[in-house]
């Protein structure tokens, strides 16, 4: 599915040059729900956006589905965020001038989807995430959780690829919080939607099935949940961000 291969990523130029990603490798499964932390300018965020196309690597490749996405022309960018990419942001990113159905079924209406099967999608999936009585409503009508299960829906509702989610619970409270994380480990587990997502909260990550930690731009080690219950692979999660040192408030 995901393949990053030596990725290295620099800013700046000649005599204030700050390294961000440090050859890091790592594969990812169809169907796999992967955490990545790491404290602040760990490079987490610059790896999502390499892996997005939002930004490009200065060494390396990123195979996605067999291409490598570092050589897709710009001109072809957009067209292929929108065909194999999903994107659940922290702040939603919803059209308050659409209802959450218009909001979801945009996609799908930009990707040429057949005007009568839109409607039944985008209703399927509403089912599925728990917002059907709510798509008639605008974003400033519904809750913070409901915004962020329209982004989801939104973000699957075209089968994309790859999922990709940044601090997607970083704006909600606790409760909203631990629904949409039950929510996406229900998407990865029944629609095998593959998740990569980058977050600072040990709560949030212990919900993935592997979780891959940077420090200053390296892959520092990852742990694989496997069988063990989601309290024993968070307090596992608690000590391997303990080892990372540095003020690991700014990664719990």
């Amino acid at each position: 599915m995901l393949e990053v291969n030596q990725v290295e990523k620099y800013y700046g130029s000649k005599n204030n040059v700050t390294k961000a990603l440090d050859r890091i490798s790592f594969k990812v499964a169809d169907g796999e729900f992967i955490a990545v932390m790491g404290a602040s300018g760990s490079g987490k965020t610059t790896l999502l956006n390499c892996i997005s196309t939002l930004d490009s690597v200065s060494a390396g490749s990123i195979l996605l589905d067999g291409v490598d996405v570092t050589e897709i022309k710009e001109k072809d960018l957009a067209r292929f965020r929108r065909e194999k990419l999903g994107f659940v942001f922290q702040e939603f990113n919803l059209l308050d001038t659409l209802t959450l159905e218009e909001n979801i079924g945009v996609a799908l209406t930009i990707n040429h989807a057949d005007p009568a099967q839109v409607k039944g999608r985008v209703e399927k999936v509403a089912e599925q995430l728990g917002i059907a009585d709510v798509l008639n409503k605008f974003p400033y009508q519904v809750s913070g959780g409901q915004k962020q299960r329209a982004a989801c829906a939104r973000a699957i509702v075209n089968h994309q690829s790859l999922i990709l989610a940044d601090e997607p619970t970083g704006a909600l409270d606790s409760k909203s919080s631990k629904n949409l994380l039950e929510i996406m480990s229900r998407m990865n587990r029944e629609t095998a939607a593959t998740i990569v997502m980058v977050t600072h909260d040990a709560y949030s990550a212990s919900y993935a099935s592997r979780v891959l930690f940077l420090k200053d731009g390296r892959l520092f080690n990852e742990l694989r949940r496997g069988d063990k219950k989601r309290p024993e692979i968070y307090h596992e999660i608690l000590d391997v961000l303990a080892l990372l040192g540095g003020d690991v408030s700014d990664v719990i």
